[in-house]
């Protein structure tokens, strides 16, 4: 008898853990496909912050350089944004990873952060280059909010709350693993967390969460133990990929060969130096070409860059960079390309 309930527990123990995902540690933490964690020591965060000093960052970052930029992409401020297209949709960068999506029948939120700094304070933090293009009491009503990771400038608790007093109705809020007791806190019910792989069905969409190779961390003492990703929705009008935010991984080609292709996709251009420090989470504008590939995108626009200083490259080389890469694999500039703020574009249907 005895050792029948042994063997019994055995069994149970063992099915449980070939049922656990690899990516899900025992100790409640989550790891990069590969089985990677962000374990860069303190001492290299403070070799980077003591080589930056070095730096010109203050002409990196001027008035004119941005100024220059944003004449050259043709900035028209205050555009305002269109409506909802009867096929097809159109596609509004919002700023960093802000990303308003709409379709006939859908109108979904990419990583919403419409304040002025990406930071828990308000006083102090990387703050916003410029004016947002737009204040939350703005955008239209919204089906669905996806969000990519806890990081503070993709998950900015003020733009959450902003959404939840702004909107007529709770939009429903896709979220990673880990994350829906933090928005429960600020006052969301309709939250769904999901893992890697698993799929929403949202009207006659599917909104699919997909790995990618990053991080999270919102507190000292809580690295790793929400999950990260990216997002495809899939309809009649718009196969959409948004990579959040990442370093280069084989997950793109099984992204691409699962989802794929799509009529477009969202993709991290930059904050990427000093490379030594940036390389494992944060793609270069050449790696972003070779996501851009690797997931069968018809078109790419260039994202989390031009509205916060998080790292070293100055404000226009993300840009320079992205031109540079197109051309050495051979992508036009209408396949990848990057928008001012509050710019739009239209996708016919697929």
């Amino acid at each position: 008898m005895i050792k029948t309930l042994l063997l019994s527990a055995l069994a149970v123990t063992l099915t449980a853990q070939a049922s656990t995902p690899a990516h899900h540690l025992p100790d409640g933490t989550f790891t990069n496909t590969d089985g990677s964690q962000s374990d860069k020591p303190f001492s290299e965060l403070m070799r980077w912050r003591s080589e930056r000093g070095d730096l010109p960052l203050d002409e990196y970052f001027s008035d004119a350089r941005i100024e220059k930029t944003l004449t050259a992409l043709n900035y028209r401020p205050n555009t305002p944004i269109p409506d909802a297209p009867e096929r097809g949709a159109v596609v509004t960068w919002l700023g960093h990873a802000s990303f308003l999506i709409q379709t006939p029948n859908l109108t979904l939120l990419t990583d919403p952060h419409l304040t002025s700094r990406a930071s828990p304070f308000s006083f102090a933090g990387p703050k916003r280059f410029g004016p947002k293009p737009m204040d939350v009491n703005a955008l239209p009503p919204v089906d669905v909010v996806v969000i990519s990771h806890n990081h503070y400038d993709h998950l900015d608790k003020r733009t959450i709350k902003a959404l939840l007093k702004s909107q007529s109705s709770e939009p429903r809020w896709l979220v990673p693993l880990g994350l829906a007791s933090w928005f429960k806190g600020v006052g969301a019910d309709n939250v769904r967390e999901m893992d890697w792989w698993q799929i929403e069905g949202v009207g006659d969409a599917d909104v699919h969460f997909v790995p990618v190779h990053h991080w999270s961390a919102r507190t000292p003492t809580n690295r790793n133990k929400t999950l990260w990703g990216g997002w495809v929705l899939k309809s009649d009008d718009l196969d959409y990929f948004f990579a959040g935010d990442t370093g280069w991984s084989s997950d793109f080609r099984d992204i691409g060969q699962r989802l794929g292709p799509f009529d477009l996709s969202s993709l991290p251009v930059g904050a990427y130096e000093p490379r030594w420090f940036m390389k494992q989470h944060h793609v270069n504008p050449a790696e972003a070409v070779d996501i851009h590939l690797a997931v069968r995108s018809d078109r790419s626009i260039g994202m989390h860059w031009g509205t916060f200083q998080l790292t070293d490259e100055p404000y226009d080389q993300p840009v320079m960079d992205l031109a540079a890469a197109r051309k050495a694999k051979g992508v036009s500039a209408d396949e990848f390309f990057v928008l001012p703020h509050g710019a739009s574009v239209q996708v016919d249907p697929p």
